[in-house]
Order: C-alpha cells, then sequence, then structure tokens
C-alpha cells in the first residue's frame, strides 16, 4: 500500500536527495579552526648560566633523559613505572573512552535501522483464540545538510587526541616524578653518610675533651659541649632516615607497587650520578611542538571550534529519510505474504520555529567557551614559558652555588684539621674546635644537598622541555606519542 507521503515523495524525493547531497558537501555552519598563531621569544633569557646552551636539543635523547644519569637502576624504575603506575592507566582508559565516543559520533552520517517482532493471543469466549503476528523494519536517515554531524566528528577528534596528548603529559610528569624521587633517595642517603661520618668524629672529640677533663687539663664545659654537638648530630639521622623512607615508598607507589616493595632491592643505592656538562635548551618555539599541555590545550580549542558549529546547526532545518515496512498475519506462515505487507517512505523536515532564544543563546555559550578555551591555550603557554625560564635559571644558580660549596667544604676541613691539632695540643680552646667541627658539617651537608639539587634542577628542567615523550618501551601499550601526530 502506497501512502500519500510516498506518492508526494516520488516526485519530489530525487530532487531534495540531490539538493541534499549538495548542501551537505558544502555547508558546515560555525567556526572553522585555524590553529592559533601564537608568538614566543626568540630565545630564553636565563641562559647565561655555565653548561647551557642555546643549540637544539638531541630529541632521541631528550625522550629518554634518564639514561644520561648512566644509572641502570634508575632506567628499570623508569620502565616499570610506564608500565604499571595507575594514573598513566587511567589516562590510557581515558584515549580508549575518547576513541569510543569519535565513533559513535561517526555513527552520525549512517542510517539507523530498527526492527521488532511480537505476537498477541486473544481469547474469542465461547469461540477460538486468535493469534496476531506482527513485525517491522523501521529505518531512518538524517542528512548532514548543515554540517553538525561533520563538526560533532571534528569535536570528537580533537577530544581524542587531546586525551592523547593528557597521556603523554602524564608520562612526562611520571618519568620526572621517577627521578626526583630516585636522586632524592640518593642524596638523603648521601646525607645520612655525612652526618654517621660527623658524628663518629664528634665521638673522637667527646673522648678527647674528656680525656682533657680527666687529667685535669679542660673543665666540665668542654665535656658537656661536645656531648650536646654529638647529640644533636645523632639527632638529625632519624629524621634522614624517614626521608629515605618516604622516597621508597613514594617510588613503590609510582611504579604500581604496594609501600615497601622497593627496600630491600634498593637497600643499597650509588651516589649521585655526574651530570653533563652541557645541557642544549633550544629555543622558545620548540616548547609549542614539544611540550604535550600546549598540544592538548590546542586540541581543546580545536574541539571547542567545532562545538560552536554543532551548537549553531540547530538553528537550521533538519531533513530526515525515514522507511517502514509493516507485516502483520494471523498465521506465522503468511507473515512474509504480500497482502500482510505496508510498506511506508519518505522525508521528514524538522524547522526550528519559536524556541525563546534559547537556540540562540545555546550558541552564544558555546562561543564564550571558545573564547575561553583560546584564553587558557595562551595562558598554557605562558606558563611553559615561565616554567622553562625558572627552571633554566635554577639550574644555573645551583650550578653557581655547588661551585662555592665545594671551595667552602675544603677550606672547612682544613680548618677543623688545623683546629683539632692545636686543642689537643693546647694551643687554643675548646670553642674554637667545637666551631670549626659545627662549620664542617655544615659545609659537608649543605654540600650533599646542593649535589642533589643540581641533579634535581636538571631532571625538573627535562621535563619542562618536554623530556621523556614520545618514548615508549619495548610491549607498552598506550597512545600514538608520535611527535606532530
Amino acid at each position: 500500500m502506497t501512502t500519500l507521503r510516498s506518492q508526494v515523495f516520488a516526485r519530489l524525493g530525487l530532487p531534495i536527495l540531490f539538493s541534499a547531497a549538495v548542501l551537505a558537501g558544502c555547508v558546515s555552519v560555525g567556526p572553522d579552526y585555524h590553529e592559533p598563531d601564537t608568538p614566543v621569544p626568540a630565545g630564553w633569557h636565563a641562559v647565561s648560566g655555565k653548561g647551557l646552551a642555546p643549540d637544539p636539543p638531541d630529541a632521541a635523547f631528550l625522550s629518554r633523559w634518564w639514561e644520561g644519569f648512566g644509572d641502570r637502576e634508575l632506567t628499570a624504575l623508569v620502565h616499570e613505572a610506564l608500565q604499571g603506575n595507575l594514573d598513566l592507566a587511567i589516562a590510557r582508559a581515558r584515549i580508549r573512552e575518547a576513541k569510543a565516543r569519535r565513533d559513535i559520533s561517526m555513527a552520525g552520517f549512517l542510517p539507523f535501522l530498527d526492527a521488532s517482532a511480537s505476537v498477541t493471543k486473544s481469547d474469542g469466549g465461547d469461540g477460538p483464540s486468535r493469534s496476531l503476528y506482527d513485525a517491522s523494519l523501521d529505518a531512518r536517515w538524517e542528512l548532514d545538510l548543515f554540517g553538525g554531524t561533520r563538526r560533532s566528528v571534528e569535536a570528537a577528534q580533537a577530544s581524542y587526541e587531546s586525551s592523547e596528548e593528557a597521556f603523554n603529559a602524564a608520562l612526562v610528569s611520571l618519568c620526572a616524578e621517577i627521578g626526583i624521587n630516585y636522586l632524592n633517595l640518593c642524596t638523603y642517603r648521601e646525607r645520612l653518610r655525612v652526618a654517621r661520618l660527623n658524628a663518629a668524629n664528634q665521638e673522637e672529640t667527646y673522648r678527647l675533651a674528656r680525656n682533657r677533663y680527666e687529667a685535669g687539663l679542660a673543665d666540665a664545659l668542654d665535656l658537656e659541649q661536645a656531648s650536646s654537638a654529638l647529640e644533636s648530630t645523632r639527632a638529625g639521622i632519624p629524621v634522614l632516615e624517614d626521608a629515605v623512607e618516604a622516597c621508597l615508598n613514594r617510588l613503590c607507589v609510582l611504579t604500581g607497587a604496594a609501600p615497601g616493595a622497593l627496600r630491600e632491592r634498593l637497600s643499597k643505592t650509588p651516589g649521585l650520578p655526574p651530570l653533563p656538562s652541557t645541557v642544549a635548551l633550544g629555543v622558545p618555539a620548540d616548547i609549542l611542538r614539544r611540550r604535550p599541555d600546549i598540544r592538548r590545550a590546542e586540541r581543546e580549542l580545536a574541539a571547542q571550534s567545532a562545538r560552536v558549529g554543532i551548537a549553531a546547526s540547530d538553528l537550521y532545518p533538519k531533513l530526515t529519510l525515514n522507511g517502514t515496512i509493516q507485516l502483520s498475519a494471523e498465521r506465522s506462515s503468511e507473515l512474509f505474504s504480500s497482502g500482510s505487507r505496508t510498506i511506508g517512505w519518505g522525508p521528514a523536515l524538522s524547522v526550528p520555529v519559536f524556541h525563546w532564544g534559547t537556540l540562540k543563546k545555546g550558541v552564544e555559550v558555546q562561543d564564550a567557551l571558545l573564547e575561553q578555551a583560546g584564553l587558557s591555550y595562551r595562558a598554557t603557554v605562558l606558563s611553559a614559558l615561565e616554567e622553562v625560564e625558572n627552571a633554566v635559571s635554577s639550574y644555573a644558580k645551583e650550578a653557581a652555588r655547588l661551585e662555592n660549596l665545594e671551595k667552602a667544604q675544603v677550606s672547612a676541613q682544613k680548618a677543623f684539621e688545623i683546629a683539632k691539632a692545636s686543642y689537643a695540643s693546647g694551643n687554643t680552646d675548646f670553642s674554637r674546635l667545637l666551631e670549626a667541627e659545627r662549620t664542617l658539617l655544615a659545609a659537608q651537608d649543605s654540600l650533599a644537598q646542593s649535589k642533589g639539587s643540581l641533579a634535581v634542577s636538571l631532571v625538573r628542567l627535562y621535563k619542562v622541555l618536554g623530556g621523556g615523550w614520545p618514548y615508549r618501551p619495548a610491549g607498552m601499550e598506550g597512545a600514538r606519542g608520535a611527535q606532530g601526530s
């Protein structure tokens, strides 16, 4: 049976379909996205320290910066973290979610088909019962006249790419956090070694003061001062031991293990590794291409630009092609006979007429969000430039500080040896020996801290330069991670 709508469509359907096809290929309302032109300085202002160079960094080295420390345990921990870290696993799952959402949006280009079937039995009272068999097939296809579906796919694709960049950003942060905690562990253990060595030296000083006191060559003040200095040094040892435990536990969690799992394995760590003589920084423009957080902000901007088009498409008519096949019979064997079949098909046009301005306001909302996304992108770029400038300055200043501390430690050692020999021969009082001893302890501890701080500053510098990405160890699943993808 042909309906009136089918007869009308028989006359007008082809022209409508042709026009729809032309419109679908030409019209996409809303702004067309263009990657923002972001001006950045030509070079870094802080590049004035020893060992810093404006040369372009080696991309392969920067993606595996931890290998430059030459520490097998550090490299192993990074690999374990990339495989087992839970935050990274969450970021990986979000990529799968975004990919599925993108695939859902792409289904909007295709027709939808629904099928249903039912059997109804009715009691005829004194007569026989009757059965009615029904089956139907419904099809609908919304033509993308004004690009709403295309914009939806654009937004979903950009969001998918944003999730990949979020994964890359999490990877960069994770590698840096592993490096920082491992180097802090080495630093605290070096400070522990210094503290225990000084405690042993102060025990010897205490015995010297006690011997002189027992011989009547010194008074009780010298003995008590020596005891006070020794116990003060001993009191600092548990604080450093606690810091070691905190670093160990943090490394466990970062690698996806329970706290304490790495205690035996990392019971002994080598000293702080040597640092490179030169660190290549490149130019600020490299940051825009390399930093995953900037790339993510740019993809979020692209997604929001497409969402403006989605909202704008709601202002325009929507054309849907519908088709129905209805089958109905009292016997199942007759369900597919020609007499039980009803077919209907034709277009349906939906035109927004009066919505109290909500559709236009919806466009305004998305446009305001687009402005926010643009400002957020610019803020991300500025923040990245600030982080690099600060990291470069910190590294340079700490390197200069380390040179001074190395000289101070040498002088403090000589002063302590002179004061100790002079006190033992009775040529000076105990307060000068005690002061020299305290100065030596402070110099040695400051030197150990500075060495660790310089190594950590280098890791932070690698991080803000985007180091750690797009590295993938063998067997690791995750985002595409290819630069420029």
